[in-house]
């Protein structure tokens, strides 16, 4: 499929998502985050939390899951930036889960705008399967925000990019007396997610799906928590030689399908699986099968590759 170009003046390309990602900056021990100043004042959303280094490289490893955005403002140093960062929370609330934003105030957290390079503010940069891109350089106004995230939305669908983040507890503080609004279903994976412990995450999601069969946010969650289990230190370009030379290993066919899966390149990875099932027997089939299944799963049952993608599957079994 030929992919258009994203271009609006002020936005960037997202074609170089597939570059090599810039080193990111290792976190400090992990504990309480601090308040910054500066934080919205549009009122929270479960979709952005604020960025301190202790929570930083996590949010970088929620990417793998579905796309992040990262806000670099001063609400001092260039007030639009501030307003542009309350309208991305506005913006990315209404996508419910499509974007998680991170909005990094580089006066409350410099270290992290030095280690990004940031040229100047306002600056929004896209965080794909852990690769950075410029994405906005102007502060637009809200109606424009919602044009440019849409159509960057549509770009990251025909790439393969459909992963949705779980709801998360409001980015302001709450006010003296209120509770925080947290998702009790989905918070400890997200939270382990957030924390680079996938394993946990997996466990997590488990729970919910064992308590709630028909719960399908979870089954989605558990599904890509899992891909990202099952890849964690693999070897990319190792895995697809030994996927090319043993055709009919299930291992190795499922394992590069998942390579796929968080590549972007889901079509390339149903039909691996598919074909892989046409020409095995039991057990290797039902094995090659309930991987394919998972990975549906994965993507979510209403996308048109899924549909696809289930169609062939049911012409290969029968």
């Amino acid at each position: 499929m030929t992919q258009q170009p994203f271009s609006r003046p002020g936005a960037i390309d997202l074609s170089g998502l597939g570059k090599p990602a810039p080193q990111a900056p290792q976190p400090a021990p992990r504990g309480a985050a601090p308040t910054q100043p500066g934080a919205p004042t549009g009122g929270g959303s479960s979709y952005t939390v604020l960025v301190d280094e202790q929570s930083f490289q996590g949010l970088l490893e929620q990417s793998m899951a579905a796309p992040v955005l990262l806000a670099f403002y001063s609400r001092t140093r260039m007030p639009e930036s501030g307003q542009l960062a309350d309208d991305l929370a506005t913006v990315v609330e209404e996508h419910e889960g499509r974007y998680l934003l991170g909005l990094v105030d580089i006066d409350a957290v410099p270290q992290i705008a030095q280690a990004m390079q940031i040229p100047s503010i306002p600056l929004v940069v896209a965080v794909v399967d852990g690769r950075p891109m410029p994405l906005l350089q102007d502060a637009l106004p809200i109606a424009e925000l919602r044009t440019a995230l849409t159509q960057v939305g549509q770009q990251l669908t025909a790439q393969g990019v459909t992963g949705r983040h779980q709801p998360r507890s409001v980015a302001a503080p709450a006010a003296e007396g209120d509770e925080e609004a947290v998702d009790p279903r989905y918070a400890p994976a997200q939270d382990a997610l957030a924390e680079g412990d996938i394993d946990r995450a997996v466990a997590e999601y488990q729970k919910l799906v064992d308590a709630n069969p028909a719960d399908v946010e979870a089954a989605g969650g558990l599904a890509i928590a899992k891909v990202m289990q099952r890849t964690q230190g693999v070897d990319l370009a190792q895995a697809r030689s030994a996927a090319a030379d043993n055709p009919d290993d299930v291992d190795a066919q499922t394992l590069v399908a998942d390579l796929d899966m968080l590549g972007g390149h889901v079509e390339d990875a149903f039909t691996r699986l598919v074909n892989l099932v046409a020409r095995t027997a039991d057990p290797e089939r039902s094995k090659a099968r309930d991987h394919l299944l998972g990975l549906f799963a994965a993507v979510g049952n209403d996308d048109p590759r899924v549909l696809a993608g289930r169609r062939n599957l049911a012409s290969a079994l029968f």
